[in-house]
């Protein structure tokens, strides 16, 4: 009951505001007819309404019985996204203009009864024809005063900002589901590690998080993470957790691929929030069938090294077993490097206090799409690539999915090849 009430608050305070605004720059100020803007009202609350369809029906019905409405509902999400940021940096321009040709018009015009009398014209002569021709009905007055008061003026404004903010916006998101639709990038980060031993320098770790199987994607996105991971040849593979988003009963098929994951020490796997959205209980027992060993709040040694990992944040909040550092890091040996599996970089600050040298996580999406970053770095301490918390190294990837709208703009799909250095 709290969650829905939480949902519906944000739909009034967030959503609506948004689609208002959105309907006066793209319809009100546009047309002239009421016609025309009952239109637009309709067309703006249709998108809404879809909008928060893709995320109501597919928990209803289902993910995979479900994607037609989510795909529309998402997409409109991301042009939504991108139409707000690009009218909001038009208002200032907009504003000039106005001002500016407000000026103009409040500008004093000249009283053409105290202009000169031509040479040879007496002061109460008849106006020559000439003259008479720009005060005739219909032809536009030499002293008229154009500015903003003209209401073309205005229109003509507002229809090139929407013009161009619709353009704009449509044109970042097709760019914006091509990267996240093509391949992921194959990052590599050498990160050295005080404690780790001279056998292991240069021991690779492939790093996949955020695969967030769904409604939208198909079975070739599998494949496609599979083939890219194998192709590393590292020694162990970390996945950090939001693998899916949907029951293992509608999206077991497409996880299947994920069986075929190869390396010298294994694959294993952390819960991310997501998993808990999707019942976590059921993908845990089918991950440990597809090869991938779970780490719930637990470490083991593999080869000098400490591999822990530990639930999600959401899991406690969910009430179905938080992260537990001291049960997975509590009496370990510390001269041995600790390598971290924790989906949030937020829980970097509890694993610092553990000792922890190098923490792996994901979920932030790089912030997906720019400048939805700048949001997300309020929350989480790194956002993407290595950065360090309290003494504990932090490395962060974009993860090889997406999240909502198959959008990804300035953050592009990754998958890592984490190389461990002796010191």
């Amino acid at each position: 009951m709290l969650q829905a009430l939480m949902f519906f608050s944000m739909v009034l305070v967030v959503v609506g505001p948004i689609h208002w605004y959105l309907y006066k720059r793209l319809f009100k100020d546009t047309t002239t007819t009421r016609r025309g803007r009952r239109i637009g009202a309709a067309v703006i609350l249709g998108l809404a309404l879809a909008l928060l369809a893709a995320f109501i029906v597919p928990r209803v019905i289902g993910a995979k019985a479900s994607w037609v409405i989510p795909m529309v509902g998402y997409m409109w999400l991301a042009v939504l996204f991108y139409l707000l940021v690009t009218l909001l940096v038009l208002e200032i321009p907009r504003v000039i203009a106005n001002r500016t040709w407000a000026r103009r018009a409040a500008a004093p015009v000249a009283d053409p009864a105290a202009a000169p009398v031509p040479v040879g014209v007496s002061a109460g002569a008849e106006p020559v024809q000439a003259e008479t021709a720009l005060a005739e009905p219909g032809l536009p007055s030499a002293t008229a005063p154009d500015g903003p008061t003209d209401p073309s003026r205005r229109l003509l404004i507002a229809r090139s900002a929407a013009i161009f903010a619709g353009l704009t916006a449509t044109g970042i998101t097709a760019y914006g589901v091509k990267t996240a639709l093509g391949d992921p990038v194959l990052k590599r980060v050498q990160i050295p590690l005080a404690k780790l031993p001279r056998s292991m320098d240069g021991y690779k770790i492939a790093l996949v998080s955020d695969i967030h199987l769904g409604p939208l994607t198909g079975i070739e996105h599998s494949r496609r993470i599979v083939r890219s991971i194998n192709g590393m040849n590292a020694d162990l593979i970390a996945v950090a957790g939001d693998m899916v988003d949907g029951t293992v009963a509608e999206l077991g098929d497409e996880a299947a691929p994920l069986a075929e994951l190869r390396s010298r020490d294994g694959a294993y796997f952390v819960t991310g929030n997501h998993e808990y959205f999707s019942g976590a209980e059921e993908w845990l027992v089918e991950v440990e069938r597809l090869g991938m060993r779970p780490l719930q709040n637990e470490r083991l040694e593999i080869r000098g090294l400490t591999l822990a990992g530990v639930n999600d944040v959401s899991g406690g909040d969910l009430g179905e077993g938080g992260p537990d550092f001291a049960k997975a890091l509590g009496d370990r040996d510390t001269n041995k490097p600790v390598v971290l599996l924790a989906h949030q970089p937020i829980q970097a600050f509890e694993a610092a206090k553990h000792g922890v040298d190098l923490q792996l996580s994901g979920h932030t999406h790089g912030g997906q799409m720019v400048p939805f970053n700048l949001i997300a770095a309020l929350q989480q301490p790194v956002i993407s690539g290595l950065g360090e918390v309290d003494g504990t190294q932090v490395y962060v990837t974009n993860g090889a999915g997406f999240w909502g709208p198959p959008v990804r703009v300035g953050a592009p799909p990754d998958i890592t090849l984490v190389e461990l250095r002796a010191m």
